[in-house]
């Protein structure tokens, strides 16, 4: 996960780390994370799996 444009920066100076950190946890898991989105301004949807 990155940011693909710099214009999309928070202002309050997020590092963008945060679905790194997700991903990195929920692998470790033995676990995945799905992104399903309808296009840019129109929000997006993380779905994350953990076995049992």
């Amino acid at each position: 996960f990155y940011r693909v444009d710099s214009a999309r920066s928070r202002e309050s100076g997020s590092t963008g780390l945060g679905l790194a950190i997700v991903k990195a946890l929920v692998s470790a898991h033995g676990g995945e994370v799905v992104v399903q989105s309808e296009g840019p301004g129109q929000g997006s949807k993380f779905v994350v799996t953990l076995p049992r």
